[in-house]
């Protein structure tokens, strides 16, 4: 029965993906923790391999249009890798704990309130962005593509740690650097780069034993044909409506993850301690 409500959650998730276009992590990762009980460590880590294996189909059709910009990925990859590398090395040395668990939460709360804001005023921001494009095509390299690498260096860091952060937040951040670059080639750029780095993170997270393959299976049973007929319904409704409605979802997620996140847990420890000093003694 699990392993059909996983499956159940791929689907729904994956036909919000498809229909949408919005990253997959940021809702299937509180999904996770909020509703099946999943620890934040293994949501996590499962949901950077998901990501990884549902995304790679995507980048293979942009890569055939030619619609992937390699240099961007490429100045990302030189940020975002050593990054994912060295918060991995942390995950590692600090292992499991309540308080890893309180900081996968509060990353993973406010980036998925992020990519919400991100999604709702997306279209305003890029009308706020065209005045740059004339600006941007004198700006010198250099400086760019340093940008580009401390983008890269965010992206793989808030990743590692919430599976969340490679999609809508990545393309906010090549849409605010590249102003004048097509959005379709921007839109395979980001998706490259985000296969990368929670492929990367993702494997990182199965040398931490922070994955279930059981469950990563059942999700991807699920979100495959998921994002088959989400692709389906996105042709037939309106997508700015979509786009509001999910945008919307992830801001409530967003709130009732960071309120947990928040709300300080009582040890178990302490409990079981207070439970056995009131029994009396036989």
């Amino acid at each position: 029965m699990a392993g059909l409500g996983f499956s159940l959650a791929g689907l729904l998730v994956g036909v919000a993906v498809g229909a949408t276009g919005v990253g997959g992590g940021s809702l299937m990762t509180p999904v996770l923790i909020l509703f099946y009980g999943i620890s934040p460590t293994l949501a996590v880590g499962t949901d950077l391999l998901y990501a990884a294996i549902s995304k790679s189909y995507g980048v293979l059709l942009y890569r055939r249009k030619g619609a992937v910009d390699w240099p961007i990925v490429g100045w990302q990859a030189l940020g975002s890798v050593p990054a994912a590398l060295l918060t991995l090395y942390v995950l590692g040395r600090v292992g499991p704990s309540p308080g890893l668990d309180h900081l996968i939460k509060l990353v993973l709360s406010i980036a998925i309130i992020v990519t919400a804001c991100f999604t709702l005023l997306q279209e305003t921001l890029m009308l706020r962005m065209r005045p740059r494009v004339q600006a941007s095509a004198g700006l010198s390299p250099l400086p760019l593509r340093l940008l580009t690498i401390l983008a890269g260096v965010l992206i793989g860091t808030v990743v590692t740690i919430s599976s969340v952060g490679a999609g809508v937040i990545g393309m906010m951040l090549l849409i605010m650097l590249y102003p004048g670059r097509p959005p379709i080639r921007l839109v395979g750029s980001d998706l490259a780069h985000a296969v990368l780095i929670t492929a990367i993170a993702g494997i990182g997270h199965v040398r931490l034993g922070t994955v279930n393959y059981s469950m990563l299976l059942f999700l991807l049973l699920g979100a495959l044909p998921g994002i088959w007929i989400g692709s389906r319904i996105g042709f037939r409704l309106d997508p700015a409506m979509l786009k509001r409605s999910i945008a919307v979802l992830l801001l409530i997620v967003g709130a009732t993850t960071l309120a947990k996140a928040m709300t300080p847990a009582k040890p178990a420890a302490a409990t079981a301690s207070e439970t056995s000093t009131a029994q009396p003694a036989p």
